[in-house]
């Protein structure tokens, strides 16, 4: 009984085997079959079709923007220095960097003993000038009497002399008398001469008197000047600068104290090259009136401000290029001396262009046009002009045809794409005064029904794609708005 046992239970063991040993046979031949069935049968391959953006072009008038960096300036700043040596024995209040000055207003004072002291010389010496003056005055005046009176008696004298000589020729004289009337004579002329040379002297002296006067009112002035420069007075309405003083310091002449910079007196100077320089020109080579903006861009917050081009540099510094241009500004409320800004200068308006994304022009100067069949064309155009993200070329026989606004390795002449288009946007050209138009590749797509189904039909025949991650993209399929890297990602890998 217990080797019956034994027997059924080996066959059923036996039996257990040959069925395992069965089904591992049956799968290695389904292998195989499957294996031979797919070498047996080629594989057909098929064009790739890449989904590219695309915009329409429509030339028209653009206005270029010039854009260049320079550095604000004021037009009207003063440097604050000692006039005379001395000690500084006031100062204002608020002498200090930032702080906020008006025309006349007194900053400092400088020790005014010496400058006084010279003044009250000056003066004293000018009162007694004035006392030398006033003698020199009167000793003139009488000297004149004194000559009036010699000449009274040199009349007399030439009288007695002709009497005589009369008296003699009717012989009652003798010839002694008239010589000594003649002598007496002689003799008052003499006396005459002395008194002007006496008179000569003491205007002389008179004039020496004022010329000494002259002299001393200048001292006098001089003396009154340097009290004055004691005191240094602030000449224009600005902000203090580069302050380096304190109370009770010694200055030297002429030394630097500061600077005053006034604030609402801007301009920018810029370097730009000589080919945009002569884009800003007119016939007469003078800088033609334009209105400007300059940008201060600071963390979350943007500082704009207008003006005008003024002029330009008279020479060209040694070893620099280009030009130097200066632009003054009306209301920059914010700006301050040394500020870094972007200069944005338009251009003469482009008749018969367009503006493109720089992303749409190749390195050899080409785009790439949509021709028959939805396959790429390399179309040469002429570049204007690069700004920013964008260029403006020029190119007639584009005119209402489609281009590619990003190229990627992938695309070429002769490939097949499926244009993306951004509803109904175009590559327009910017009206005049707006700045360039730009482009943009779109984010989401629309999928027509078929498209949809057939993208559906891929997602739902991939074996290997998870439940939940099929559940999830037919789920964004199913969407009016489709992702288009998803559309991209599941076409690009059926190769259609």
């Amino acid at each position: 009984m217990r080797f019956v046992m034994r027997s059924m239970v080996a066959m059923c063991l036996l039996a257990v085997t040959l069925a395992v040993l069965a089904l591992a046979a049956h799968s290695i031949y389904s292998g195989l079959q499957a294996r031979w069935a797919e070498k047996s049968v080629p594989r057909v391959a098929r064009e790739r079709i890449y989904a590219a953006p695309v915009i329409s072009v429509a030339s028209g008038t653009v206005v270029p923007e010039m854009e260049v960096y320079g550095e604000i300036r004021s037009r009207r700043t003063l440097e604050v220095r000692a006039p005379r040596a001395g000690r500084i024995i006031w100062l204002a209040d608020g002498f200090e960097d930032g702080a906020e000055v008006s025309e006349g207003q007194t900053l400092l004072r400088l020790d005014p003993s010496d400058a006084q002291a010279a003044l009250n010389l000056a003066l004293s010496d000018r009162r007694r000038a004035e006392a030398d003056a006033r003698d020199a005055a009167r000793g003139r005046d009488l000297a004149l009497d004194e000559l009036a009176s010699a000449q009274g008696q040199a009349e007399l004298r030439r009288a007695a002399a002709d009497r005589q000589r009369t008296l003699r020729d009717r012989g009652v004289g003798s010839d002694a008398a008239v010589e000594t009337a003649e002598l007496a004579a002689q003799q008052a002329e003499q006396a005459v001469l002395s008194r002007r040379q006496a008179v000569a002297s003491a205007e002389a002296q008179v004039d020496q008197a004022a010329v000494a006067l002259g002299r001393l009112d200048i001292t006098i002035a001089e003396a009154e000047r340097a009290l004055a420069e004691t005191e240094v007075m602030a000449k224009f309405t600005g902000r203090l600068s580069d302050v380096a003083v304190v109370q009770g310091g010694l200055v030297g002449q002429n030394e630097k104290l500061g600077q005053i910079v006034d604030p609402h007196a801007l301009e920018v100077s810029a370097r730009i090259s000589t080919a945009q320089f002569a884009r800003l020109v007119g016939p007469d080579g003078t800088l033609r009136p334009t209105t400007i903006v300059a940008e201060l861009d600071l963390p979350g917050v943007q500082m704009t401000a207008q003006g005008q081009l003024a002029r330009s540099g008279a020479v060209v510094g040694t070893g620099q290029a280009g030009r130097v241009i200066y632009a003054t500004l009306d209301i920059a409320p914010g700006f301050q001396p040394g500020d870094f800004v972007t200069l944005r200068i338009p251009e003469r308006p482009l008749n018969d262009v367009v503006a493109l994304p720089s992303t749409a022009l190749g390195n050899d100067g080409t785009v790439l046009a949509l021709g028959p069949d939805e396959r790429l064309e390399s179309v040469v155009v002429a570049l204007e002009r690069r700004q920013g993200d964008t260029v403006i070329v020029r190119a007639p026989i584009l005119e209402g045809r489609d281009v590619v606004a990003e190229r990627t390795a992938l695309l070429g002449a002769g490939v097949r794409v499926r244009p993306i288009r951004q509803g109904d946007q175009r590559a327009t050209a910017t009206p005049e005064g707006s700045g360039p138009a730009t482009a943009q590749a779109a984010e989401t797509v629309e999928l027509t029904p078929e498209r949809r189904a057939a993208l559906i039909s891929i997602v739902e025949e991939n074996a290997r794609m998870p439940k939940e991650a099929k559940a999830r993209i037919i789920a964004q399929l199913s969407q009016d708005k489709v992702p288009v890297q998803m559309v991209e990602r599941l076409e690009s890998r059926i190769g259609g």
